[in-house]
């Protein structure tokens, strides 16, 4: 009884002291990719899963990676989530006849609720937002993973690859490019990479650096 009682002592804190989460999951066949995941707890660890489905008969190209999200984009996210009353209630619009955008869905817990919401599209400003936020933030992800592909397998199309990725950040279509710096660094570090490359991985560093106020 005293060894179960010293457990429970040392074992029960340590479950209350666990951070804040939010995950947002996202499917939509026929996307690029079809299905990911994302999820930030409050403490800034973060991990990202796609799968992007291959033909017919093949394995699916699956993608893990785990990230540090800044503590600037993580008060966003956790004061959307907020102003979304943690998802409770009803989120999706249930307005008929509009267009599948993907099926998402939000969840939240802490020590003191656990909820979850799912929906194709929803009114509620906060919920607008906090997607557009994490849809950006998984299309940035995917840079990430394009230029890991090509660094070390076809280092002639990076050029392509980060023209686009400058042209959807001056679009405002990218989030937490900090995220991505590792890579990034790699590229503009390597003088076996034309310089060109190089100087839009420095670009791209840069914005990032400039993203958290």
């Amino acid at each position: 009884m005293g060894l179960l009682c010293l457990f429970s002592c040392f074992h029960l804190p340590a479950q209350a002291q666990q951070p804040a989460r939010i995950t947002f999951s996202f499917d939509f066949p026929g996307s690029e990719p079809d299905h990911y995941l994302i999820s930030i707890s409050a403490d800034g660890h973060s991990a990202y899963d796609s799968r992007i489905q291959t033909n017919q008969g093949s394995e699916d190209d699956s993608f893990h990676f785990d990230f540090t999200t800044s503590p600037f984009t993580r008060s966003r996210i956790f004061d959307l989530a907020k102003r979304g009353h943690y998802f409770e209630g009803e989120v999706d619009s249930k307005k008929r006849g509009m267009a599948s955008t993907g099926m998402k869905t939000l969840k939240y817990a802490d020590a003191q609720r656990s909820t979850e919401a799912t929906y194709n599209y929803s009114r509620i400003p906060a919920v607008q937002d906090l997607t557009a936020l994490l849809q950006k933030l998984s299309t940035t992800l995917e840079f990430g993973r394009r230029l890991e592909y090509d660094y070390r397998y076809q280092k002639l199309a990076l050029d392509d690859e980060l023209k686009r990725m400058e042209e959807m950040s001056k679009q405002n279509g990218l989030e937490e490019l900090s995220a991505v710096s590792p890579i990034l660094q790699k590229i503009a570090a390597d003088a076996t990479v034309i310089n060109p490359v190089r100087v839009r991985a420095q670009r791209l560093i840069a914005e990032g650096r400039k993203e958290s106020p």
